[in-house]
């Protein structure tokens, strides 16, 4: 298989208060094309720093981070910004939709960044939300449709330029349950056509979905694991969760 993205070493240290933090102390992670990843483990572990490190929110203090083969840590802000618009979707727990846009244009706006002709953007944009059953909001601002229906408008907003890697940092954190499931089948239902995911999540039910999942503590990977039988996952991933707590 192919490596869509290594890390090797990675370091993020911090300052707080004059002392400081080290929120990654030497992570060596790797995601095959077609995986779909999760990475767990409790508030503070450095989970969501290594997403950002991943997505160039963030630039690490060491290490390495290669995407499709390329070393991409040294890069410039605006080679960044170019790897974002083109090789990686993002999915945030807050939505970040623009709130005085229509669900359509903030899913049409990337793509249109990208280069995308606005007729192609129109395109893609209307067979996304006709896949995510979110057709019927397309004119609506964000905040007029449920938590759900945004979170599937951030979906399809991270997927519309066709990442290769699709990153998701707490993507049901501000969901209720029923939404929450039925985000997770949507994220199932990507995965199954391909697309390689890289999910962070305190929740072994969400971490559940994926096929891999690697647990992270103080900074580290402590561990991971394979999941066969979805029905098993999440109990499984509690009873390690309370092992390493």
């Amino acid at each position: 298989m192919t490596a869509v993205l290594t890390t090797l070493g990675l370091t993020r240290t911090y300052r707080s208060f004059g002392e400081e933090v080290h929120a990654l102390r030497g992570v060596d992670f790797t995601v095959e094309e077609g995986e779909f990843v999760a990475i767990i483990g409790p508030s503070g572990c450095g989970k969501s720093t290594l997403l950002h490190l991943i997505g160039g929110l963030d630039r690490p203090t060491s290490g390495e981070i290669h995407l499709g083969g390329r070393r991409v840590d040294g890069l410039s802000e605006s080679a960044w910004a170019v790897i974002r618009r083109r090789q990686i979707g993002y999915m945030f727990q807050s939505f970040n939709l623009i709130a005085n846009m229509s669900a359509a244009d903030n899913i049409e706006l990337p793509a249109i960044m990208a280069g995308f002709s606005p007729s192609k953007a129109r395109e893609r944009r209307k067979q996304l939300m006709q896949q995510l059953g979110i057709q019927a909001q397309a004119n609506m601002p964000p905040g007029r449709i449920s938590g759900g229906q945004q979170q599937r408008v951030a979906l399809a907003r991270a997927l519309i330029n066709e990442p290769a890697l699709l990153t998701a940092d707490e993507p049901t954190g501000n969901l209720d349950s029923e939404s929450t499931r039925d985000v997770m089948e949507v994220l199932r239902e990507c995965h199954a056509r391909g697309q390689t995911i890289v999910l962070v999540t305190h929740d072994p039910n969400v971490a559940s979905a994926a096929d891999r999942v690697v647990r992270m503590r103080d900074g580290l990977i402590i561990g991971e694991s394979r999941l066969e039988g979805r029905e098993t996952s999440a109990d499984m991933l509690r009873s390690l969760v309370s092992m390493e707590a």
